[in-house]
């Protein structure tokens, strides 16, 4: 399996729209790495996609992927779905008529199922894309485990029970990738050991290099969403071979040089972890 990071940037990408800050500056002037599209990650094997982010045209056409044989969904949140139509930019033929069965599977966990009929249209549109024979649309019911070109892939709910982390495991390695909201969770015992964790890196109410405060400490934001330093306890319990972190947002205001630098003064702390950044490729 390989890991290509395809947008790495949070609800909020780098650079901002109509943001001159330096971080964003930078961003527009650099590209990659220094600037993030929205949140979406694929994996070679399976060759699956995990989420749709509003920049997941961009983020393809750029990348490696050669074909797409399965896609996922964590939860309903825009800034993941939002690009969903790239399913029918990747699966419509105007040629052929009757339109032929197509094989791009979209599967979605029991509670984002849920989710979709009530939240954003998502259901409606899927179901319009289903109707056209672009997809196919499968439930995974709690528990259920799915294999995709015999890689096994099963979803699981985090605390915040709405959103799913996702176990890849094949031929002796086990993957975790969560796209996003990690407060609260704690990993369970049942999780095997890890070659690959995937995580959210967290919201930094602190500057981490300048110490600035960020956020204020009575901000509501801070009892709904994982901190930074809320993340390196989850690594530490974890205690991955490797932990790449992604969901990075402008308004932590780091820009690539930034990370390399706190992976260093993290590294001589004991705690190894990189950052990822798009169009970042990685082995198992």
């Amino acid at each position: 399996m390989k890991i290509e990071f395809l947008g790495t940037g949070g609800a909020i990408p780098t650079p901002r729209p109509l943001c001159f800050c330096h971080i964003c500056k930078e961003a527009r002037e650099k590209g990659v790495p220094y600037s993030r599209g929205g949140p979406s990650v694929y994996v070679h094997g399976p060759n699956v996609l995990i989420d749709t982010s509003e920049d997941i045209y961009t983020e393809i056409n750029r990348s490696t992927i050669t074909s797409i044989d399965g896609v996922l969904f964590s939860h309903w949140h825009p800034d993941h779905v939002m690009g969903r139509r790239v399913l029918e930019s990747i699966s419509a033929d105007w040629k052929r008529y009757p339109p032929q069965p197509n094989t791009l599977d979209v599967f979605i966990p029991e509670q984002v199922w849920c989710d979709f009929q009530e939240r954003l249209g998502t259901f409606d549109h899927l179901s319009f894309f289903k109707e056209q024979h672009f997809i196919s649309t499968h439930e995974i019911k709690d528990g259920d485990t799915v294999t995709i070109n015999d890689v096994a892939i099963t979803p699981f709910r985090l605390a915040e029970d709405y959103v799913y982390a996702f176990l890849f495991q094949s031929q002796g390695k086990n993957v975790l990738i969560a796209m996003d909201e990690l407060n609260g969770w704690e990993p369970p015992a049942w999780l095997p050991a890890l070659d690959v964790a995937v995580l959210p890196k967290g919201l930094d109410p602190i500057h981490l290099s300048t110490g600035e405060r960020m956020i204020p400490d009575h901000h509501p934001v801070l009892q709904e969403e994982c901190t930074f330093e809320q993340t390196l306890e989850i690594v530490r319990n974890l205690q991955a071979k490797q932990t790449i972190l992604t969901h990075i947002e402008e308004e932590d205001k780091l820009s690539y040089d930034d990370l390399v630098v706190i992976e260093e003064q993290l590294k001589e702390k004991g705690i190894e972890l990189s950052f990822a950044y798009d169009t970042r490729l990685v082995t198992i």
